[in-house]
């Protein structure tokens, strides 16, 4: 049974035609008929089909006649932009082999090297496939010359294929059979099954797709998960063809979903593993799994209708059913009232959740400007970890900040290499290397601060390179920096909605340009309002609101000037009571002027 299954993966940068194949093997092994056809068969959420884009990974079962038999092929078609690349972990863990795409019209970029190396440390075997050879653009030779000159994979190797018009589909078919091998396993063992992906059902609970290591999982099967220790009776065991289909049992190298009335999706963790409730937990050891996807870019969701808080918590409750990859939990902010500080793996994600609350919940959303973790060397020799410049303590209690920091990998074209290098460098970023693919394009690597990328780096890249540059990027760790939090002072008050971390050197220029806004936003009073920007108790940039002028002489015709002198203190001793006493009203639409649009405006 498992030397006729081939378990594998379509991998490749965003836009080169993962899911345009996946939907020509369906209709080549008759898993789909040409009249349930429809493009991006397998991206069933309507946000993947405007954007043109994978979100969440897929899996499908074909069934491929060969002379010699039968065989079970099992894909699982991935995300190619770098905010998902926990997706592309998942699939890895579960598959024996991979397909390797690349555009011949664009080559090798930033995520197919970052994907090809995952694949390579993961132990699979790699099916490099050149994609779109139908294109008048198409650059076949040099794809293939990138291939092998950046990752080591022999031009002999490569197929060349055409999703769209169907050329080249047969030899690939057998690719995956004669070069990816079977699936490793004892199917007597006892039961050890990996979880790559879950979603949430109204009427079943918490669907999770495993991939069987060893033994078999059957309906009825006492179950355990070997993270939690719960034990659950399963309820149903099928696979995805691409419709869930139910089978009596799902045995080793098979790939499909187990429900077991799991009614919190936090009780399944991706990467653990299911177990018979028999096994003996001390005995049993767990699946080498990946580390779980951790948040890294921050920010505040707010209902712009405070009277919609609660229908705001219901809809991050259900979303989180079906995506446990981002993390939420209630804040109060001075300007903003009653919301949620969520966390999410980078900017595209933090776009695609903000987009399905508002479209599938009927919300109006407030979002504050994108923040990172940081984390806090206390004192006392503890460190805490800070989403949230209003989490990090005062200088008297922080002895030093330390920032995530990225290793940025950069394909772009050989004109644009000044203008991408000084972006860097300007985003106080660090060279590693520099490596020339062919004569037109250069693979550049440096190391940067990720609080530096959140903002407008991608929109930047894109703009210098006329849209031909490519990034990817991976977290290297926390590294200590002249970081500081900056407080933001309205007439001698903290606004700690306003507070910010930045580099020291940065500090006085991004304090004046929220110093700025708030000048034109915030109306005149009686009496000045002192705008001011401090670290610690030093100001390092200060604006004035002028305050409203009464002319107190205008009815004062001629007469002596001891009369006017005393109007004039008069006006001057009620503005000093006035300002001591008076109290300043910041208009949320201030706080919006700089939380929405972030410092860098």
């Amino acid at each position: 049974m498992k030397a006729r299954i081939r378990n594998f993966c379509i991998v490749a940068h965003i836009d080169h035609g993962k899911s345009t194949l996946a939907d020509r093997l369906l209709l080549r092994t008759g898993t789909i008929s040409e009249r349930e056809f429809r493009n991006q068969v397998l991206d069933d959420m309507d946000l993947e089909r405007e954007r043109g884009i994978t979100i969440k990974a897929s899996a499908v079962t074909m069934r491929y006649a060969r002379s010699d038999g039968e065989y079970t092929l099992n894909l699982i078609d991935t995300p190619g932009h770098v905010d998902f690349s926990y997706e592309v972990s998942r699939a890895l863990a579960a598959c024996e082999g991979a397909l390797l795409v690349v555009d011949a019209s664009q080559g090798v970029e930033a995520q197919t090297v970052a994907n090809a190396i995952k694949a390579i440390e993961a132990g699979l075997d790699i099916i490099p496939v050149i994609n779109k050879i139908d294109l008048p653009s198409a650059r076949i030779d040099i794809a293939l010359q990138e291939m092998e000159q950046v990752l080591g994979l022999r031009p002999e190797e490569s197929l060349r294929v055409s999703a769209k018009e169907g050329i080249g589909i047969d030899p690939l078919l057998e690719a995956v059979i004669s070069r990816i091998r079977p699936p490793a396993g004892d199917e007597n063992a006892p039961l050890r099954a990996l979880i790559f992906d879950s979603k949430y059902d109204d009427y079943k609970g918490v669907i999770a797709y495993i991939r069987v290591v060893d033994g078999a999982i059957r309906r009825g099967d006492r179950i355990r998960m070997h993270h939690s220790g719960k034990t659950y009776e399963v309820i149903e065991v099928g696979r995805f063809q691409p419709a869930p289909v139910q089978r009596e049992e799902l045995v080793t190298g098979e790939v499909g979903y187990v429900a077991a009335a799991i009614k919190d999706v936090r009780e399944v963790k991706i990467g653990d593993t299911i177990v018979s409730e028999r096994a003996d937990p001390r005995t049993t050891v767990p699946l080498p799994g990946y580390k779980e996807a951790k948040p890294m870019v921050f920010c505040g969701l707010y209902p712009a209708n405070n009277v919609e808080f609660e229908p705001l918590k219901r809809a991050l409750e259900k979303l989180y059913l079906n995506d446990s990859s981002f993390t939420f939990q209630p804040e109060n902010s001075q300007a903003l009232g009653f919301g949620f500080r969520c966390g999410f793996l980078g900017m595209l994600h933090m776009d695609i959740i903000r987009e399905r609350l508002e479209r599938e919940f009927d919300l109006e959303l407030i979002q504050t400007a994108p923040t990172v973790t940081y984390q806090v060397l206390m004192t006392d020799g503890s460190v805490m970890e800070a989403h949230s410049a209003g989490e990090i303590p005062d200088a008297s209690r922080a002895r030093e900040i330390r920032e995530p920091i990225v290793r940025l990998q950069l394909i772009v074209p050989a004109e644009s290499i000044g203008a991408v290098i000084k972006l860097c460098e300007d985003r106080r970023g660090r060279f590693i290397s520099q490596e020339w693919l062919g004569r037109n394009r250069v693979m550049l690597c440096y190391s940067v601060p990720l609080a530096e990328m959140v903002f407008d780096f991608f929109d930047r890249l894109k703009s210098l390179t006329r849209g031909h540059g490519t990034m990817d990027y991976t977290l290297e760790g926390f590294q200590t920096e002249d970081l500081v939090k900056v407080d933001i002072l309205v007439a001698g008050q903290i606004a700690d909605a306003l507070s910010f971390v930045c580099h020291r050197s940065e500090a006085e220029k991004r304090g004046r340009k929220i110093l700025l806004k708030l000048r034109k936003q915030i109306p005149r009073h009686l009496f000045q309002i002192a705008l001011q920007a401090a670290i610690g108790g030093k100001i390092i940039a200060r604006e004035n609101i002028s305050p409203l002028a009464k002319n107190v002489l205008s009815k004062c015709y001629g007469g002596d000037i001891t009369r006017k002198r005393k109007l004039l203190e008069k006006q001057k001793e009620g503005k000093k009571r006035m300002k001591s006493i008076g109290q300043v009203e910041v208009p949320q639409e201030a706080f919006l002027a700089v939380l929405q649009t972030g410092e860098e405006d």
